[in-house]
């Protein structure tokens, strides 16, 4: 029998820096039918958003400033 999981998209950064990470990865589900993001997963991170399915991002914070002022 397999094991259920779902199908995530988790928006994180990083504790050392501000920018902003996304990655899309399915996680198992417990008996109750909520997902556990493992531990090894969430070290070092800070999780800001948890998207169902896989999301393709358009434009995260700082990216016109970062653009505009480098360019």
């Amino acid at each position: 029998m397999s094991e259920a999981k779902r199908k995530v998209t988790v928006i994180y950064c990083c504790d050392d820096a501000l920018e902003l990470y996304r990655k899309t990865q399915s996680f198992k589900l417990n008996a109750y039918g909520d997902m556990i993001i493992p531990q090894d997963f969430k070290r070092g991170k800070t999780i800001v958003a948890v998207c169902e399915g896989e999301v393709d991002v358009i434009n995260i914070i700082g990216d016109r400033l970062v653009k505009e002022y480098w360019n």
